[in-house]
C-alpha cells in the first residue's frame, strides 16, 4: 500500500510503499478515506513527544476516517497500532478504537473534530468547567483549534466570547462563527495595554481563557481574569515561557490548568467526540477543510507547522 513513511526522527515522511497491515486478535484494519494533519504528528515524528519516539520505519498519522475492512462500517479512529499510522491507504487499530459515524457528517469535518475538536471542546467543558453565562477569551482564535473553541464556547453556554489572533481576515471569519468581539494581537503590544484590550472586548473581567499560545499573550490574559478565573494551557505557539506577576493570581484566586488530549481518559474523549459529531451533524459546528492528496504529504507536513487556517486532510 502507499503511505507516508518516517525513516528518521525529525525528518519529513516520504510517500512510498509500506507493508500491508494484518489484523490480529482484537484488532481491525480500516480503509482510510481521510486523515487529519496535526502539529502533534510533527512532534511525535520528532521523537520528543510524551508517548515516546515512534519505531523506524513507521507510517505517521494519528487520526483518520474510513471504513472497517471486515464489515464496511464508517468510523473515526484515533489510536493506530504501531508501526501503522493513518497517513496511508489502510491502518491497523484495536477493535475498541473505532467510533461509528452518522452519514450526515462529511469525512473532512469528522476528522477535524478529532484531535483539533477535542482540544477546543475539552479544555472548556472538562478542564475549565465552563458555566453558562461566563465570559470566555480564546487566544489563537484564528487557527483551527481556536475557530472550533469559539464555537464550542457558545455551544457550552458562554455569555460572551472574545476571539484574539494575529490575522485580521480570519478574525472576521471567527466573528461569523460566533465571536462577540475580537482583539487583533498584531496591533497591540503585550503588557498592560493588551490586558486592557481584553477587558474592553469582554465588557469587564474574563472568566475562562482557552490558551494555545502561552508567552506574552497568556500573561496579559491572566491580568484580564476576574476572581475565580481559569486559564487552560494547551500550547506554546507564542513562546515556551511567560513572566507572570504574583499579585493577580493570589488576590483573585486564579487557576492555571494544563491540558493535553493524550492525558484525557478514553471514555471522556469518546463521549466528547460523539457530542461534537452530533453538533456538527445538526449544523451547529463547522470548520473549513482543505483536502490534499496523500502523495503531497511533504507539502502538508510543512504547512501544518505554519498554523494553517484550514484543516488539512490527506486523501489516499
Amino acid at each position: 500500500m502507499h503511505a507516508a513513511v518516517l525513516h528518521e526522527h525529525g525528518a519529513t515522511p516520504l510517500y512510498e510503499s509500506f507493508e500491508e497491515p494484518v489484523a490480529g486478535d482484537g484488532q481491525v484494519v480500516v480503509e482510510v478515506s481521510a486523515a487529519g494533519v496535526n502539529p502533534v504528528d510533527v512532534r511525535k515524528a520528532s521523537g520528543t513527544f510524551v508517548s515516546g519516539p515512534p519505531p523506524l520505519p513507521s507510517v505517521v498519522g494519528s487520526e483518520g476516517v474510513g471504513r472497517i475492512a471486515a464489515d464496511g462500517r464508517r468510523v473515526y479512529v484515533g489510536a493506530p497500532v504501531a508501526p501503522y499510522g493513518t497517513f496511508a491507504e489502510r491502518v491497523l487499530v484495536d477493535a475498541d478504537d473505532p467510533i461509528e459515524l452518522p452519514d450526515a457528517i462529511d469525512d473532512g469535518l469528522a476528522v477535524a473534530l478529532g484531535i483539533s475538536g477535542l482540544a477546543a471542546w475539552l479544555p472548556l467543558a472538562w478542564r475549565a468547567q465552563l458555566q453558562p453565562g461566563e465570559t470566555v477569551l480564546v487566544l489563537g482564535a484564528t487557527g483551527i483549534v481556536g475557530q472550533l473553541a469559539v464555537q464550542a464556547a457558545k455551544l457550552l453556554g458562554a455569555g460572551r466570547v472574545v476571539a484574539a489572533g494575529r490575522d485580521r481576515q480570519m478574525l472576521e471569519r471567527v466573528e461569523q462563527l460566533g465571536a462577540d468581539a475580537t482583539v487583533d494581537l498584531s496591533a497591540i503590544k503585550p503588557g498592560d495595554a493588551l490586558a486592557q484590550a481584553f477587558r474592553e472586548a469582554a465588557g469587564g473581567d474574563v472568566d475562562v481563557v482557552h490558551d494555545p499560545l502561552w508567552g506574552a499573550p497568556a500573561a496579559a490574559a491572566i491580568d484580564a481574569l476576574g476572581v475565580g478565573g481559569r486559564l487552560v494551557q494547551l500550547g506554546q505557539s507564542a513562546g515556551a515561557e511567560a513572566t507572570l506577576a504574583s499579585a493577580p493570581i493570589r488576590s483573585r484566586h486564579l487557576e492555571i490548568r494544563g491540558y493535553m488530549n493524550y492525558l484525557v481518559p478514553t471514555d471522556v474523549l469518546r463521549d466528547a467526540y460523539r457530542t461534537l459529531v452530533a453538533h456538527a451533524a445538526a449544523g451547529r459546528l463547522t470548520v473549513d477543510v482543505e483536502r490534499v492528496p496523500l502523495a503531497q504529504v511533504a507539502d502538508a507536513w510543512e504547512r501544518v507547522q505554519r498554523s494553517a487556517h484550514r484543516k488539512l486532510v490527506l486523501i489516499p
